[in-house]
């Protein structure tokens, strides 16, 4: 059995239709479900593909969509395990907590 190999992933887009990020990588999705109002998009749950787990891709999608949280002017509130932690390690992006 060939390893997996995670390539370059792609950007992360927004799928505003299922009020969740995905990104794209190594033919797989990973994606992070949340709930917006006002002004706070609340983080509910990341996913990562078994075959991808392990290779960064869930931490880069929670990276992207955390810019674009701040891009677009908004705060979070955590409610993923695997966002909190993330936070934890990455102090850069606590202020966006609510």
């Amino acid at each position: 059995m060939t390893p997996y190999i995670l390539s370059m992933p792609s950007p992360i887009r927004d799928n505003t239709a299922l009020s969740r990020f995905e990104l794209d990588a190594g033919g797989v999705t990973a994606y992070m479900t949340y709930r917006l109002a006002g002004g706070v998009m609340t983080l509910n749950h990341t996913e990562t593909p078994v075959a991808a787990r392990g290779r960064g891709m869930a931490s880069q999608l929670v990276a992207g969509a955390l810019d674009e949280v701040r891009r677009r002017g908004l705060r979070i509130a955590p409610r993923c395990p695997f966002v909190s932690d993330f936070l934890a390690r990455h102090p850069e992006y606590r202020d966006l907590v609510a």
